[in-house]
């Protein structure tokens, strides 16, 4: 993806603080900028809370660092997890939301994140924390993006993207 392909989104979101924050941003693909203002209006609107917005670069382009920061993060060229092949976060195409509320569970249900393995347990009804069926899948779907908290096997309950993987 060249950088021309890119754009940088600014706004203000709610924090976990119960605050707006002016600082959030997040990198995505051109193609689906519109359309992800359009959710992240929704989702201000609502209130829904985010630890933090910066982009990857921030963390040196590791995910993993950006995970222990709990950071709403979207293009970071990276492979898919698990996998040689390319993230659609590489393409632009792909948010991960309060990773560490929302945390990816492998298939034999381990989270790598210590203080984020409290979470696996989708019972719990703390901020941040998204849920089948709630509002923030419906933003996220009404653009046609799909959630990873509905795949089979492993579940990526912080990841959205434009193809559903």
């Amino acid at each position: 993806m060249p950088v021309s392909g890119l754009r940088m989104i600014e706004m203000t979101y709610w924090g976990m603080d119960g605050r707006p924050h002016a600082d959030g941003r997040l990198v995505v693909n051109a193609r689906v900028a519109d359309d992800l203002v359009t959710v992240f209006r929704k989702l201000y609107r609502m209130r829904y809370p985010i630890r933090r917005m910066e982009p990857v670069d921030v963390y040196k382009g590791s995910d993993f660092d950006s995970i222990e920061a709990d950071n709403t993060s979207a293009f970071n060229c990276r492979p898919a997890t698990g996998s040689s092949s390319w993230s659609q976060h590489a393409y632009g195409l792909a948010i991960d939301i309060n990773p560490c509320e929302n945390p990816y569970v492998s298939a034999n249900g381990t989270v790598a994140h210590r203080k984020c393995v409290k979470f696996k347990n989708r019972k719990r009804r703390d901020p941040g924390v998204i849920h089948k069926g709630d509002a923030v899948v419906k933003a996220f779907a009404s653009i046609g993006w799909g959630w990873g908290g509905d795949w089979r096997g492993a579940k990526d309950y912080q990841h959205f993207s434009s193809n559903g993987r």
